[in-house]
């Protein structure tokens, strides 16, 4: 057997970046303390949600890995608590920005980083204004613990990460995002959606996912997002082992046993009856055109 346990926290963010390393710290001990040993952060805690607007000013929130605060700050928790930690940033790269994600391992090392692929633009959401496309393509890190594997945000609606981190043998699924309602419309609710979707990668894969959103409002001029909260841990049936409220500062854990969930895979077969011949049309975008 090798048993893990692992953690989903979320919490409310403000402009103080100080402030919300404290409020990640705290939470981090808690699933320590807890028992967690693989600890997951929402996406770009250390300030707002600075996205709702196409703003220049906000640029300057980007830093690079080496001189991240919040990077540096949990490298030395992890290494203090044994936990291995994904971190999310805004990367600052030469001329390049990235929504970026460093994989702390247990000793406070940083294993690599991954950058978020998948890039949103609309109402609220306008991340092509800050962010490159991720160059790094989706990655598994074996971690002390375990082999991981990490999306951010708009990565968790598309079956083809998670299935590439799977392939790629990753033994857990882990999300930070920053997922809320929509400033043009006030009626939609996507919380619902979001959970189904992502459990669904958990059900295809038989893999664990771990999912960790930012609670409370936040505004910037006439826009404004009530973040779900409604972090969650999937089990590998697809189904929520636990799940937060929508409006609670919170820590969740959830056990697993990465021998026996091997074992579940290859009895299903879902590896082994694949056929990746016939798959061609996933590499096109309009399903005839091959991409080069």
């Amino acid at each position: 057997m090798r048993i893990v346990k692992v953690a989903a926290t979320q919490m409310s963010c403000s402009a103080n970046i100080e402030e919300n390393i404290r409020k990640a710290d705290a939470l981090v001990r808690e699933a320590a303390r807890q028992g967690a040993q693989i600890i997951l952060l929402q996406e770009l805690f250390e300030t707002p949600y600075f996205c709702q607007k196409e703003k220049a000013d906000y640029y300057a929130y980007a830093t690079e890995l080496e001189e991240n605060k919040a990077v540096r700050h949990f490298r030395e928790v992890a290494k203090e608590l044994n936990v291995v930690l994904p971190i999310s940033f805004y990367e600052k790269k030469n001329y390049a920005r990235y929504n970026s994600l460093a994989v702390i391992d247990a000793d406070g090392t940083v294993m690599g980083i991954y950058r978020k692929s998948h890039i949103p633009d609309g109402p609220g959401y306008e991340e092509k204004f800050y962010f490159n496309p991720g160059d790094t393509g989706f990655k598994v890190w074996s971690t002390r613990y375990g082999k991981i594997g990490v999306g951010v945000c708009w990565d968790q609606w598309y079956p083809e990460a998670a299935r590439c981190m799977a392939l790629e043998g990753a033994e857990l699924l882990f999300y930070p995002t920053a997922i809320g309602s929509e400033p043009q419309d006030g009626s939609i609710d996507s919380k619902d959606h979001w959970q189904t979707c992502m459990l669904g990668h958990a059900a295809a894969n038989l893999i664990p996912v771990i999912a960790s959103n930012r609670i409370g409002a936040e505004s910037d001029e006439d826009s404004t997002i009530t973040f779900y909260g409604s972090s969650f841990i999937a089990g590998p049936q697809g189904n929520k082992v636990t799940e937060a409220g929508r409006g609670e500062e919170t820590v969740l854990v959830a056990e697993f046993d990465l021998d026996a969930l091997e074992t579940g895979r290859l009895e299903w077969g879902i590896f082994r009856d694949r056929r990746p011949d016939l798959y061609k049309k996933i590499a096109t975008y309009d399903g005839e055109t091959l991409i080069r």
